[in-house]
């Protein structure tokens, strides 16, 4: 969890534009020392390329030269733009003058560029894991919410986010990310891949293992300063709409544990131990599963109070002088965590999801007094990239990411945490002006934040702190954990380092961000694959009044909206393709088992299957792939406009 607990997490930003500043000053420096190290002594024995301190000073000393090069080019066409002036040769000083202005703006940006990264895309990083390896599934369906923003009642409330919408889309991503068509096979599928790389053989689950949920309540953390929570009468009463783990999500995951898995409730923990839960969460899921137990700080209004369990955890940079830190209670007995987080943008480390949700399973504060610091190592304060990263050990640690079988990302309503008291709307599709309305699942913790930290770069949020320096580099630690770029011996379950983490997973970026393929997607690769589903959980319906079986295909674009309606004489593999005006293959918007009936498909302006259409006429073919791929049983046009 990332708690607000310091200036850190609720000030202005003033902190970060500081430590920027301060960058900027001490950038030349900087460069200057790790490029003179990197030749004395790589020169001389090329193989002393490979040292850890050697991966820390190459990025700098490359981004230096740069800089270098920047800046000199820069003064050099600066000065010479000049001396055309005096003579009144205008269009060569015009031509110097804006090569000076380029060049200038690398010497201005390389400090701080998320190019100092230098990773590429599709080259992926570390060991893939999951039942699918590296498979991240992502369900987006903007159906799930009809809010409206502020002045509109408020978005966890069940009239504006959808359960069964929500139950829909978290079915879809089980089954997509475990490959089978029914829940409880997936399921089953996840447990035995779990098992059977923790050295119980390949079983499933068994009848009174323990759950351990992670969510992310951060606007109810306990600390008075910072709590959105009234601690009398546990309701909410202060920024009503921030962006907490939603009460829809929570209990269509314990409907799947419940009903699909057969776990015993009173076998499942679920909450955050820095926080309060909050009544407006608490009722609905209290309501249908009385006997769960609900996590608190307090352990107040039926709530059940963590407490500290005696399973240690250490701090691989081996700190001195600090308090001991132990994970919960109901973590250490736990069989499996699923660790439930929010899809939020963060000042201190870029974003905040599956890896920081476990901040908050210390049950104390990042920055309380005698413990470890655990915001020392955020990007904010750290940005050079090959530096320990206190995240690896939440992620590597036996009792958190080490029980962790499923990671799921609640994306329903992203925002700021650090800015935004409501969530924000996203302009690029397939958001197009809505909410993210998304659910991401993987088995992998690297690879679901890799798929984030991609997303992120989609949103207009013009703080951009996705980009902020050393943002990704616990992911690049985590997934060569075994042997990092920093040189750390990463060891969290021993008082002294004794057995070193394996990769956590596989880092990768996508190509870009319209087609959105990792190099499972393109067979190029043992990376990510990523599973995108665009309005699946809930797009084909069937009209109320029609429910009996048609006679034959038909298809056709209802008047004066975005629907198209088509019916099916029984049931069969449908696909729906879009072909443009001049016969190519545009898009393929249905591709599915779909019973017999009278069906409608919302076709979002301009956006088809995730994919940005051109505004004009297209031509749809129904195609029955259980019969005759080649040949369609139904066309009919559709003009698509954009907003």
């Amino acid at each position: 969890m990332n708690t607000p607990s310091d200036s850190l997490e609720k000030n202005d930003g003033s902190l970060t534009r500081k430590r920027n500043l301060l960058l900027k000053i001490l950038f030349p420096f900087l460069g200057i020392g790790s490029l003179l190290w990197f030749l004395i002594l790589v020169v001389p024995k090329p193989s002393r390329a490979t040292y850890p301190c050697m991966r820390v000073a190459a990025p700098l000393a490359s981004t230096f030269v740069i800089w270098l090069l920047g800046l000199g080019t820069s003064l050099l066409f600066l000065k010479k733009a000049r001396a055309y002036f005096k003579r009144s040769q205008y269009i060569t000083a015009s031509l110097c003058l804006a090569i000076g202005a380029i060049a200038g703006g690398i010497f201005i940006s390389t400090p701080h560029s998320p190019a100092n990264a230098a990773i590429k895309a599709n080259a992926p990083i570390g060991v893939a894991k999951g039942a699918n390896p590296g498979r991240v599934v992502w369900v987006h369906d903007s159906t799930v919410s009809n809010w409206k923003g502020l002045g509109d009642g408020h978005w966890w409330e069940s009239n504006h986010t959808f359960q069964t919408v929500v139950d829909q889309m978290l079915s879809r991503s089980l089954r997509s990310l475990a490959a089978e068509k029914t829940d409880s096979v997936a399921w089953d599928t996840l447990f035995r891949y779990f098992n059977a790389t923790h050295g119980r053989g390949s079983v499933g689950y068994t009848q009174g293992e323990k759950f351990a949920i992670k969510t992310n309540f951060s606007g109810c953390n306990w600390y008075p300063a910072f709590c959105d929570v009234d601690s009398i009468t546990y309701s909410l009463n202060k920024q009503l709409d921030f962006m907490n783990t939603s009460p829809q999500v929570v209990r269509s995951l314990l409907r799947q544990l419940v009903n699909v898995v057969k776990v015993n409730q009173s076998d499942i923990s679920v909450g955050d131990p820095t926080a309060y839960y909050p009544n407006q969460f608490y009722d609905s899921c209290h309501a249908e599963f009385p006997n769960v137990h609900y996590i608190d700080h307090a352990g107040k209004f039926g709530r059940t109070k963590v407490e500290f369990s005696t399973a240690p955890i250490y701090w691989s940079c081996r700190p001195t002088n600090v308090i001991q830190d132990y994970v919960a209670q109901h973590y250490a007995e736990a069989t499996y965590v699923i660790s439930l987080a929010n899809m939020k943008s963060h000042l201190g480390d870029g974003i905040t999801a599956c890896a920081k949700n476990h901040y908050g399973s210390l049950i104390r504060l990042p920055t309380d007094t005698g413990y470890y610091s655990l915001h020392q190592t955020l990007a904010c304060n750290v940005p050079q990239t090959g530096s320990y990263r206190t995240l690896v050990d939440l992620m590597g640690h036996a009792h958190l990411g080490g029980k962790t079988l499923v990671y799921l990302v609640d994306g329903l309503y992203e925002g700021d945490h650090n800015h935004d008291t409501v969530p924000h709307t996203w302009s690029a599709p397939p958001f197009n002006g809505g909410w993210t309305s998304s659910l991401f699942a993987s088995q992998d913790p690297v690879a679901i934040e890799s798929v984030l930290f991609d997303v992120f770069e989609m949103d207009k949020d013009s703080f951009q702190y996705s980009r902020i320096p050393g943002a990704e580099d616990y992911l690049i630690e985590a997934a060569q954990a075994n042997n990092p770029p920093s040189g750390t011996f990463y060891d969290p379950n021993h008082s002294t380092p004794t057995e070193r983490l394996k990769s956590l997973g596989v880092f990768e970026h996508w190509n870009d961000s319209v087609d959105r393929k990792y190099s499972r997607n393109l067979m190029t690769g043992n990376g990510i694959e990523l599973v995108f589903i665009n309005g699946a959980a809930s797009a084909v319906r069937s009209p109320a009044g029609l429910t009996s079986a048609p006679s034959a295909y038909s298809l056709r674009a209802l008047p004066k909206t975005s629907m198209i309606e088509f019916s099916i004489p029984g049931r069969a593999r449908i696909k729906l393709a879009l072909f443009n005006s001049q016969g190519a293959l545009a898009a393929i918007a249905l591709d599915e088992q779909i019973g017999p009936g009278t069906h409608r498909l919302a076709m979002v302006p301009k956006v088809v299957a995730g994919r940005a259409l051109p505004s004009g006429f297209y031509m749809l073919a129904l195609y029955n792939k259980d019969f005759d791929e080649g040949k369609p049983e139904a066309t009919c046009s559709m003009e698509l406009l954009g907003r």
